[in-house]
């Protein structure tokens, strides 16, 4: 555990040293701000895609193959990412270096894999807690870090990160062990497994979790808005540094690493899992109209607080949902979830920065500059969240009174 722990810890950080000064690159390299904002979309929704149709032949070929292997591999892949980062000449080169980040990122079921290879099934859980709380020091320490490096020239950050990543290849390829036995290794390819879209059929098993796939759309959709254009905001309208947005990232990822550890359980115990959910969509509706109309630092900052608390939301309707499901499938459908989630995060991006370039562009919809446009669409998206979960459990309280 300590050595995979400490790849999951490098390889994060490597993936938040890029977020303060990517956007700033790009929109270098695009010519235009609008043209930028663009294609950040364009680069976040490759990314996506090469995740959402890698983690399952990367999770197959470690059956196959092994665990390290198929780890050593992705570790270089990200460190070729970041090189490509530093030298690229143009946008498309900016683009096939997402392409491979993503095809490499999806590691992340291998190391769960890993894990569970590693772990006895008592100890599983709070192993990969133990996951989630390195994600969540590598998402603090990474954008801090790159949003320093960044003010020395928007390029350093990608070196660095390649050195990071390419310190976690050496130390697995010297240190970190097989985890999977030979004689435990499939022995069979099932092509019909590599299909990308197949774990979503789960969602129409349960008519309680399909019930809330509309839920899960529109607040990942809302969501994405925040991970595209918050840099590209703060740039525009208040002149960050990367500096700036690398601390005030940091500060995010903090805050919502104290609610997931100290409010999530006191919330959920005091008011059960479906008040959590509305009240946490509740605070993500408030971050949104803050961040739509935040003309100062102290509004951003603000606004980080609020979003930290929209943070109850994710557990709870995870909480609810495990309630709805048997035991045996409890696998099956979080896995839907996730592959849910992967679809909006290639739609999400290039519908929020063709919001935010339409309204900061020479020439905007009906003549309104409005850069806070994107975060005002999230805020709707976050209300309809809320309409369709009281629908939802609605729904769900008739088919528990019809069963």
């Amino acid at each position: 555990m300590i050595f995979i722990l400490i790849v999951v810890l490098i390889d994060i950080m490597g993936i938040g040293l890029v977020v303060p000064v990517l956007p700033g690159l790009v929109k270098e390299l695009a010519g235009s701000p609008e043209a930028g904002a663009r294609m950040i979309g364009v680069l976040t929704a490759a990314y996506a895609v090469m995740q959402f149709l890698m983690a399952p032949i990367l999770g197959r070929l470690s059956d196959r193959f092994g665990r390290r292997p198929v780890l050593l591999v992705s570790t270089a892949g990200m460190a070729l990412d970041y090189l490509v980062l530093y030298f690229a000449p143009t946008v498309w080169w900016l683009l096939l270096g997402r392409m491979i980040a993503g095809a490499t990122g999806a590691s992340l079921t291998v190391i769960n894999a890993y894990i569970a290879d590693v772990s006895p099934p008592e100890e599983r859980a709070a192993n990969f807690g133990k996951v989630g709380a390195m994600v969540g020091v590598g998402f603090i320490l990474g954008p801090a870090l790159g949003g320093l490096l960044g003010d020395y020239g928007l390029r350093v950050p990608f070196l660095f990160a390649a050195g990071i990543s390419a310190l976690s290849w050496l130390y697995g390829l010297l240190i970190l062990p097989e985890s999977l036995p030979r004689d435990k290794r499939s022995r069979e390819w099932n092509w019909a497994e590599l299909n990308p879209l197949k774990p979503l059929a789960a969602l129409t098993t349960y008519p309680t979790v399909r019930n809330l796939t509309g839920v899960f759309i529109l607040v990942g959709l809302a969501m994405q808005v925040i991970f595209t254009t918050w840099v590209l905001y703060t740039e525009t309208v208040l002149g960050w540094t990367t500096g700036q947005n690398g601390i005030a990232l940091a500060v995010s990822g903090l805050l919502n690493a104290l609610v997931s550890a100290f409010l999530v359980g006191r919330a959920v115990s005091a008011w059960g899992e479906k008040k959590t959910l509305l009240v946490g969509l509740g605070f993500g509706v408030a971050e949104f109209l803050l961040l739509s109309v935040a003309g100062s630092g102290l509004m951003l900052y603000l606004s980080l607080v609020v979003g930290a608390l929209t943070g109850l939301a994710q557990p709870a309707i995870q909480g609810y949902v495990s309630q709805q499901v048997a035991d045996s499938e409890q696998g099956r459908v979080q896995g839907a979830i996730t592959s849910l989630q992967s679809v909006v995060g290639i739609v999400g991006p290039l519908l929020a920065t063709t919001v935010f370039a339409a309204f900061t562009a020479a020439h905007t919809p009906l003549g309104l500059h409005f850069p806070g446009a994107a975060f005002l669409m999230g805020a709707v998206f976050m209300a309809l969240g809320i309409a369709l979960t009281l629908r939802a459990f609605r729904k769900n309280e008739v088919l528990a009174t019809d069963g």
